[in-house]
């Protein structure tokens, strides 16, 4: 299961982000992972919450992305939600065909291994194509 949260710089994502986190840390049986773009939500998230800096490992294309959260998942199976901040400026690009096929192969990883995962894009949603709008 995927969960797409777009919209505009300033328009809530991240505050709603940090509260979805923090419910998932109370209510997940399994282990929460947050990858963010930079270190902002330190302080706002429960400590239980794996957070991950994602310029420490230079995750910056999609591809590198798909193999790191296998590569979390093959080290932790007990992992059960993962939430993605502001996907698009971690891998580095715009909206594009290329995060409909990210977000279609979360979804399809995440059926295969029962995880969910949760993403923010700071873009409009006009700009979503037609196959990102299943997971608004």
């Amino acid at each position: 299961m995927v969960r797409l949260i777009m919209g505009g710089k300033g328009s809530g994502k991240t505050k709603q982000l940090i509260e979805l986190i923090n419910n998932a840390a109370k209510d997940e049986p399994g282990n929460v992972v947050c990858i963010e773009a930079n270190r902002n939500m330190t302080y706002d998230i429960h400590y239980h919450i794996r957070l991950i800096d994602a310029e420490e490992y230079k995750l910056d294309s999609y591809e590198l992305m798909r193999g790191f959260i296998s590569g979390l998942y093959a080290g932790n199976y007990d992992i059960t939600h993962v939430f993605i901040d502001n996907l698009c400026k971690i891998v580095g690009e715009d909206v594009n065909k290329e995060t409909e096929n990210f977000l279609n192969w979360l979804d399809q990883f995440g059926e295969k291994n029962n995880l969910k995962f949760t993403a923010t894009i700071s873009a409009d949603t006009s700009v979503a194509t037609d196959g990102m709008q299943k997971y608004l």
